[in-house]
């Protein structure tokens, strides 16, 4: 089975938000299916948590980013060991204060994808965000 190139899929999806005003942008990631990620915070210091890091960009004050919970999770060859996991869609959100108009913030989202028998080396996913400013 030949493993995928990426095992999280990112879509930019052009947003809009009010200029000058706290508001909060959306960054929706799908893991594939058979495979999940460490959460941000996973249950274990030898695993890498799922971490989104962004570029300042001109004109966007940006807040803490808030991650979602994951989800608890065993596996069959070691059921003792609970890991917290994304899988399927999960939601990063990205509070900002922008000036008016188009807008990108540049980042990546760094993580660790395995299935039910492995894990795979830490990728890394360059992640943009265009959202408009009104």
């Amino acid at each position: 089975v030949p493993t995928p190139k990426s095992y999280v899929l990112y879509a930019a999806e052009p947003q809009m938000v009010p200029a000058g005003r706290r508001s909060v942008l959306e960054l929706r990631f799908h893991v594939l299916e058979g495979f999940h990620v460490n959460s941000h915070t996973p249950k274990s210091d030898l695993l890498i948590p799922t971490v989104v890091k962004l570029d300042p960009a001109a004109g966007v004050k940006e807040g803490s980013l808030e991650y979602p919970s994951g989800t608890t999770y065993s596996f069959s060859f070691d059921p003792s060991e609970k890991l917290n996991v994304y899988a399927g869609d999960f939601t990063v959100k990205l509070p900002v204060v922008a000036t008016t108009g188009d807008h990108t913030v540049n980042g990546t989202l760094r993580y660790q994808a395995c299935d039910n028998a492995a894990c795979y080396p830490p990728k890394t996913l360059v992640v943009k965000v265009p959202f408009t400013a009104k």
